[in-house]
Formats: structure tokens, C-alpha cells, sequence
């Protein structure tokens, strides 16, 4: 019979800073905004998206190399996840005069993306 050899696979030690410095960055907004809750998204090989609404609707986002990252991250955290980002969670978010401009565009006068 042949020997079995296991192979130990090493932690990657940069995913788990990467984790670390995005659950950090959670962390900072979420006390920034009296609290937050997030959605993330999947961006394919870019990796993903995690948008974070705090609790004053503010709003961010964050991209991560990774979904499982992603999901580590806000796991770490210990915001609340949403799976999709309708209904209520979206309701949650307020939007000031720039970001009605920026999404008019040059339609309604807004500021010119040039």
C-alpha cells in the first residue's frame, strides 16, 4: 500500500489583513453613523461590493477582493446583512442635493461629468 502524505495549506496571512482592514473600515463607519447595516453584492472576478447604510442614511461602499472576504468582513464587524438591497433596507438611505445632481446629470443641469 502507498503512503498518504497530508499537506498542510498555510492561512493566507494577506487575506486575513485584507479582512481585517475592511472589517475595521465597517467598524469606523457604522460608529461614524450611530450604527449600520450592509448588502453584499457579488462583482465577479473583481470580487465584491459591500454597500453599508448607517442608521443617520448615510451611506458608502466598500469593494472587496473576494465575496467570501466580503462576507468575512461583515461577519467580523457584526453589522446586519441584508441578501438584497430593496424595501425597507433601501428605503433607510437619504440622499442630499449632490447626489440628486449626479444622478440627473447634464439631463437637468446638473454638474457635467467631464
Amino acid at each position: 500500500m502507498a503512503d498518504t502524505q497530508q499537506v498542510e495549506t498555510k492561512p493566507d496571512r494577506w487575506a486575513e489583513r485584507r479582512v481585517a482592514r475592511l472589517a475595521g473600515r465597517i467598524d469606523a463607519f457604522s460608529k461614524a453613523h450611530g450604527g449600520a447595516e450592509g448588502q453584499v453584492a457579488y462583482l465577479g472576478e473583481r470580487g465584491a461590493r459591500i454597500v453599508l447604510v448607517g442608521a443617520d442614511g448615510a451611506w458608502g461602499d466598500l469593494v472587496a477582493r473576494t465575496y467570501d472576504g466580503a462576507l468575512k468582513a461583515v461577519e467580523k464587524s457584526g453589522i446586519t446583512v441584508h441578501e438584497d438591497f430593496d424595501g425597507e433596507f433601501a428605503a433607510k438611505v437619504t440622499t442630499g442635493r449632490y447626489e440628486w445632481s449626479r444622478m440627473a446629470g447634464i439631463q437637468v443641469g446638473g454638474p457635467s461629468n467631464t
